[in-house]
């Protein structure tokens, strides 16, 4: 960091390192993100997704600015103020679901296997079957 004002803008993270305060803020909202999942599981189909994504911005191997990315992606779901409200049928995670996906094309490659499994366990999904042919 060499901006004086970012300099500022900093706090220290659970792991010791300074974080921009808007991801601390986001990486707080994102805390929401299980209980909130456990209570609409059966209509988010990109639950894995979005728990992974979880687990990667909580990794203290994933760089500060993945971070950024993904915390805010997941607190995007978190949030009750929404582009669309989550109770409508059909379209309620759809906007949840772009949030999510941009994030993932931006900062996907941090997202690891490592991640996926956890958030596989945490969501009681089977593992996927590796194809030997």
């Amino acid at each position: 960091m060499t901006d004086a004002a970012e300099i500022i803008q900093t706090i220290r993270g659970p792991d010791g390192t300074y974080l921009p305060k808007s991801i601390e803020r986001n990486e707080r909202l994102a805390r929401g993100v299980i209980p909130k999942l456990m209570r609409v599981i059966g209509r988010v189909p990109f639950a894995d997704d979005l728990v992974s994504a979880w687990y990667a911005a909580r990794d203290p191997l994933t760089p500060v600015k993945a971070k950024a990315v993904l915390f805010a992606a997941v607190a995007y779901f978190v949030m009750p103020a929404d582009a669309l409200p989550d109770v409508i049928v059909g379209l309620g995670f759809t906007d949840d679901a772009t949030v999510l996906a941009t994030a993932l094309g931006v900062v996907g490659m941090y997202v690891k296997e490592r991640h996926r499994r956890l958030a596989r366990r945490l969501l009681q999904l089977p593992e996927p079957v590796k194809d030997n042919s």
